[in-house]
């Protein structure tokens, strides 16, 4: 998570959520967590699908303005709920008009790449590689960080027995992509993130270009060397994690990250959300058998000077758009079986604060990208409206689809694991046909 996002945030929950405080709640559970007894019993394919996809989860921490960052700009309400923060209409003669993308909904410039509205998302989405799931997120009614974040990344409310992610659960259900490889997924972060816990050879690597143990360069491979004779005899799991995580120190060092070049002349953006895509896309391209990657960005808790126009909230959508526009172009575009999620805890309130901010709310945007992936379009079930006499609590936009419904489809369909009931306990999903 981006230390000047966090510094911009003016909820007291959320700056009191640090990384690190958020993280200690799973810095204690590894690959060997235990699932509760009631969880169905998994059932192992006998190989892995040639199709099966990588999958790059990113979670927008901090409550996403799903109003700000795909508009619903044919909704008369939204004008009338946001008088200072409003994206002005495509048709508008504004210089900061929105990008329609369909009639209803539209881009800002910000998630755009401008007035021309020819980069950000606006390639892949013309590509159908993108779609834009509204009026999404969970459905239970939590107003606070910490309990919808935690919420989302185990994939089922309200249960303290459940301590492992779903993205977790998913990786310890089915049978990984290379066989002998030390690593098959990350978080890149300086703790594990919740969404990643009870998965096998998965390690926190807040930097993969600098992953070392700590001491001097000029006898790490002694140091190395001297781990793993002292943990070769070490019961389970204390063994296998000790030689996967310095396994894992040498198989990095052997990764070109400084002479890297992307595809199609795909540039990274220069931010911590851009590094971390760039070397998440190099280990992809180098095939060390990353099944997963888990990546956040945080600055989207805009109680007040939100201005999506050009302020606060517009950096950080360019921020997420010029990234995830550089990793479609250099992974995506090149035919890499890979497929984006993007989601966050809640969205905003309707109506904008008397500080020229948003509260938090209920529903938001999710995205999903991938040449597996139906896009070219906003999905919406049933669009529910911005009325007031519509709205949830009188205020924010209603939950119309559960973000799990999202993820399921893509678990079955993309990464070919027939274990739903295992990756999302309790739920039946309704499969909206999000995957080609």
């Amino acid at each position: 998570m981006d230390d000047q996002h966090d510094a911009d945030c003016g909820c007291q929950e959320y700056n009191e959520l640090s990384r690190r405080q958020f993280l200690a709640t799973s810095a204690g559970v590894s690959a060997a967590a235990f699932f509760p007894a009631w969880l169905p019993k998994i059932v192992m394919s006998k190989n892995y699908a040639s199709s099966r996809d990588i999958i790059v989860s990113i979670f927008m921490r901090g409550g996403a303005d799903g109003l700000s960052i795909c508009v619903p700009f044919a909704d008369p309400n939204y004008y009338s709920s946001r008088s200072t923060i409003a994206i002005p209409r495509p048709d508008s003669q504004s210089t900061n008009k929105g990008i329609n993308l369909d009639g209803f909904f539209m881009f800002p410039q910000a998630m755009a790449g401008g007035a021309a509205g020819t980069g950000g998302l606006i390639p892949a989405y013309k590509a159908s590689d993108l779609l834009v799931v509204h009026a999404t997120g969970q459905l239970n009614n939590s107003r606070s960080h910490f309990d919808a974040q935690r919420y989302m990344e185990v994939g089922k409310p309200v249960d303290p027995a459940l301590v492992t992610g779903w993205l977790g659960r998913h990786l310890a259900s089915i049978p990984p992509l290379k066989a002998n490889a030390p690593l098959r997924a990350l978080g890149v972060a300086s703790g594990l993130q919740k969404t990643l816990v009870g998965a096998p050879k998965t390690l926190p690597i807040a930097d993969p270009t600098n992953y070392s143990i700590g001491g001097s360069a000029t006898t790490q491979p002694q140091r190395i060397a001297f781990l793993q004779g002292d943990y070769v005899d070490a019961e389970e799991p204390l063994h296998s994690a000790a030689l996967d995580a310095t396994n894992t120190v040498s198989l990095l060092k052997s990764v070109n990250f400084t002479g890297y070049v992307p595809a199609n002349g795909a540039s990274y953006p220069n931010s911590s959300f851009g590094r971390a895509l760039r070397s998440v896309a190099v280990l992809i391209k180098n095939d060390v058998g990353i099944e997963a990657a888990q990546v956040d960005l945080g600055g989207w808790d805009t109680h007040s000077a939100q201005d999506p126009i050009a302020g606060s909230m517009f950096r950080t959508m360019q921020d997420f758009s010029n990234s995830l526009a550089a990793f479609y172009a250099d992974i995506i575009a090149t035919g890499y079986s890979v497929t984006v999620v993007s989601v966050s805890e809640f969205g905003r309130n309707v109506r904008e604060n008397g500080s020229q901010g948003t509260d938090h709310g209920r529903g938001t945007v999710m995205f999903a990208m991938g040449k597996g992936i139906a896009g070219g379009r906003v999905l919406t079930k049933n669009w529910p409206g911005l009325a007031r006499e519509v709205l949830t609590d009188g205020q924010d936009l209603t939950v119309t689809v559960d973000y799990k419904d999202i993820l399921a489809e893509i678990v079955q369909n993309r990464l070919a694991n027939p274990n739903l009931d295992v990756v999302f306990p309790t739920w039946k999903p309704t499969m909206l046909g999000v995957t080609r």
